[in-house]
């Protein structure tokens, strides 16, 4: 039986009520040293579901955990037809006016750095440079025996190959690029092992119970250090391994601002939350600072 992931969080009534005022986020980003944590919440306006906001793919969905995926031939079976089928339409997906933004943002030097919870490469494909992938990309494939990376699209053509005809109708896509399929509709799928050595392959990602790596962190760590404040966007912040960095900030004393239309567990930290759709507020941000953002 899979157990459920620990991902929830309830606000308590004291927290902090939102804002629409944009003006603390402009003026942070106006002195410059900002460091942007991205999550789920920014690329929903590009058609990818958030996990926890309102029809959240929690409400439906069990994310994969490590120990599942590692441990039975049945769920990496369930894993790789459902993200094969959901690669389709994950892979496809673009920037939006969020990722532009915090694009335009660094081109103009206001950004320490960004580190991002998602996987969807979106920041890269919109011009961000030295993304931090807090949880990995789901754009390149891992052999967890001989440790051989290769790219998602070479893995994509031989599933296609092994699995002909495959073409079962999902009933969404997930944060993780996983499409709701039922074990029915996967059953006869077929799993491909590495290349190379004939190992398990895993996307490289972070799955749910396993840790991001740690010299990761410290780098993430440093950032932190090293920047003015902290923007956390589209992130509800609910596990750990963002929740630290704005923990972190706080306590040195540095500004956390969040844009994000439901409530956070790091609201306490944050100088102020920001409830706006992000495409809207962080373009408006950007036309106050006299960025151009090229958005549409």
């Amino acid at each position: 039986m899979r157990m459920r992931p620990t991902l929830s969080w309830t606000p308590t009534d004291d927290l902090p009520p939102g804002t629409t005022d944009l003006r603390p986020v402009a003026d942070a980003l106006g002195s410059g040293g900002v460091l942007v944590l991205s999550g789920a919440g920014l690329s929903t306006e590009s058609g990818i579901p958030d996990y926890r906001g309102e029809g959240g793919s929690l409400s439906r969905h069990t994310p994969m955990t490590y120990q599942d995926f590692t441990a039975h031939p049945d769920a990496r079976r369930r894993y790789w037809a459902r993200s094969h089928l959901g690669w389709r339409t994950f892979g496809r997906a673009l920037p939006n006016a969020g990722h532009r933004a915090v694009a335009a943002f660094g081109e103009h030097g206001l950004l320490s750095g960004v580190i991002t919870q998602n996987v969807d490469g979106l920041h890269q494909a919109a011009g961000s440079k030295g993304v931090v992938e807090l949880h990995g990309s789901l754009d390149r494939v891992r052999c967890l025996s001989c440790g051989t990376f290769s790219a998602r699209a070479e893995l994509a053509r031989r599933l296609e190959a092994a699995n002909p005809g495959f073409e079962p109708v999902a009933a969404g896509i997930n944060p993780d690029g996983d499409a709701d399929l039922s074990d029915e509709q996967v059953a006869d799928f077929r799993v491909l092992p590495c290349a190379k050595c004939g190992g398990i392959l895993k996307p490289d990602v972070v799955f749910f119970g396993e840790t991001v790596p740690q010299q990761r962190v410290e780098h993430c760590r440093r950032l932190v250090r090293e920047a003015a404040s902290l923007l956390v966007l589209g992130s509800s912040l609910t596990v750990m391994s963002g929740l630290r960095f704005v923990r972190q900030a706080a306590q040195a004393g540095k500004p956390v601002l969040i844009v994000n239309r439901d409530p956070t567990r790091g609201d306490p930290h944050a100088r102020t939350r920001v409830a706006l759709p992000l495409g809207k507020a962080l373009t408006t941000v950007a036309e106050r600072l006299g960025v151009p953002t090229d958005a549409p």
